[in-house]
């Protein structure tokens, strides 16, 4: 597009005759707009934003008006609602049920390199798996950057799809959780078929990470290789050293330690 009809067509916003549908396709052409629409999900519904660039916004919202206030004051952008595309909704779906045959987008570009980090490391948290802040933090190159992570994924602008809900305190527990709040974290990962007392009890006795006395490795309880794994054959352990003390090495795959 020109500049020339960049300008013809921002001139058409101005006229109050001009249909709907036209005005919202310039904003959106423009980047003046994202199109939304509403999502039902485990935690009921949810306004799902997008644009060209991918996902935008999930947020939680009584009305659809409140949707558009709180994307207009948090991105700077203005959200026009439109039926999703139909691909698009049937992604959403699969990543819901922990199918990623087919990729998303997200649309970033507003945050700093240090929270796109972050947000980036939290999509290779498996379906139905956790990890602590100081994964994340170390994973990224920034062991020390903890309660930074944590900010980080409390301002995640793309909850749900972007898993900041699988990433949980240093001690075993929940904590807190951006989207409606830590109820909605503990039903969004119970969904996702966490065994959320069993990790609780494990938090409340202070064990961190399982190992296995046949294969010498230890893991963190989500990790996949944790499932088969037997009572007779498992060890527990309440930190690294306790378990390098005792002769074990860290899991190649949920990688508990450097």
């Amino acid at each position: 597009m020109t500049e020339t009809q960049l300008i013809d067509e921002l001139e058409q916003l101005r006229d109050v005759r001009a249909p709907a549908s036209l005005r919202a396709g310039a904003l959106q052409r423009t980047g003046l707009a994202d199109a939304y629409f509403p999502l039902a999900t485990p935690l009921g519904r949810l306004y799902v934003a997008h644009n060209a660039h991918g996902l935008s916004a999930v947020l939680y919202a009584d009305t659809p008006e409140d949707f558009e206030r709180t994307f207009q004051s948090e991105l700077g952008r203005l959200a026009v609602a439109q039926p999703p595309p139909e691909r698009l909704t049937g992604t959403l779906r699969e990543w819901l049920r922990g199918d990623r045959r087919h990729k998303l987008r997200f649309d970033l570009r507003g945050l700093g390199a240090f929270q796109r980090a972050v947000l980036f490391k939290a999509l290779e948290i498996p379906y139905g798996q956790i990890r602590p802040y100081s994964w994340i933090a170390r994973e990224i190159g920034h062991p020390q950057a903890v309660r930074a992570v944590g900010t980080a994924l409390g301002h995640n602008p793309i909850p749900l799809f972007i898993p900041c809900h699988r990433v949980v305190r240093s001690d075993g527990h929940l904590g807190q959780y951006s989207l409606i709040g830590p109820e909605a974290k503990r039903a969004v990962l119970l969904d996702e078929g966490v065994r959320l007392d069993e990790l609780e009890q494990l938090a409340q006795s202070g064990v961190r990470y399982f190992g296995s006395d046949t294969t010498r490795i230890f893991c963190f309880p989500t990790c996949r290789y944790n499932k088969t794994l037997t009572d007779r054959h498992r060890v527990t352990f309440g930190s690294e050293a306790q378990a390098r003390t005792a002769g074990y090495r860290p899991c190649k795959v949920c990688r508990p330690a450097a």
